[in-house]
């Protein structure tokens, strides 16, 4: 049994402690085993959560997964810690000089008429900051990590900062157009790399065109998605009806199922 202290009510630094305690000689095996990379997948998985509980408008379930999260943060800061290079409270004191340094219309003298002076004066101190002298740089600093959709919209809204934009939305659709015509003509040649290449720039279009719209381009496809799934499980649900089996009918027949599910889930 180890020496801990039961409470009715626990805070952050006992957090911190708990995950301590699991970490250390005694604690909990498959947590002593665990690194930055074997846990990665679980910090990612548990924000994705976190987000679903927001589209849900669900707060206890947003309260239980913002906790999974911190939880996330917390140990990765304890694998560091145990490796001397920072501990919990040092991202604690960095994320707060951040906030200072970036809000300087709150914590200085700056003025501000509204939230466009509030980011323009963000994106400047942030490139500042991190000592970025290129817009190329800030590009540069968008995550690989990120899902490719939301990375391009990134990537387009740093590169418009610099002035290299569309002039208007219908020129970021007529792209859409031009790359359309240019992956149909690499399908036709059968060159799979090239068929990869255009139908990447096919996808940053879109992308661009979405950001041109004011539209997320991430979320406008996660909707997609789901609009597929509602009808893939109405068209199935007509199909059992009819008595067919789904894998005997060709794509004609099922296109006629498909039409009647989109009318009914009008």
């Amino acid at each position: 049994m180890v020496d801990f202290e039961f409470k009715d009510k626990y805070d952050i630094d006992d957090l911190v402690r708990i995950v301590g305690i699991l970490r250390s000689p005694g604690g909990c095996p498959w947590d002593i085993e665990q690194s930055h990379k074997s846990i990665r997948q679980d910090f990612i998985e548990e924000v994705y959560e976190a987000i679903e509980a927001i589209d849900n408008e669900d707060s206890e379930l947003l309260r239980e997964e913002l906790g999974d999260v911190l939880l996330q943060v917390v140990f990765h800061c304890r694998i560091e810690e145990e490796n001397k290079r920072f501990v919990f409270h040092d991202v604690c004191d960095e994320v707060c000089k951040k906030l200072i340094v970036r809000h300087p219309h709150v914590f200085g003298d700056t003025h501000v008429s509204d939230s466009g002076d509030v980011l323009k004066n963000w994106d400047s101190i942030k490139k500042d900051t991190k000592g970025q002298t290129t817009y190329t740089e800030t590009l540069e600093s968008v995550a690989r990590s990120l899902p490719s959709l939301m990375r391009a919209q990134k990537l387009g809204k740093r590169a418009m900062r610099a002035g290299m934009d569309f002039d208007k939305k219908e020129d970021a659709f007529h792209c859409i157009r031009l790359e359309t015509d240019e992956l149909e003509e690499a399908i036709k040649s059968g060159d799979k790399q090239l068929m990869e290449e255009e139908l990447g720039d096919l996808l940053f279009s879109c992308a661009n065109t979405a950001r041109h719209l004011g539209l997320d381009a991430e979320e406008a496809l996660t909707k997609a998605s789901e609009k597929f799934i509602k009808r893939f499980k109405e068209t199935e649900r007509l199909v059992d009806l009819s008595g067919a089996d789904m894998t005997a009918l060709s794509i004609d027949e099922l296109d006629v199922y498909w039409h009647q599910a989109k009318e009914n889930l009008k």
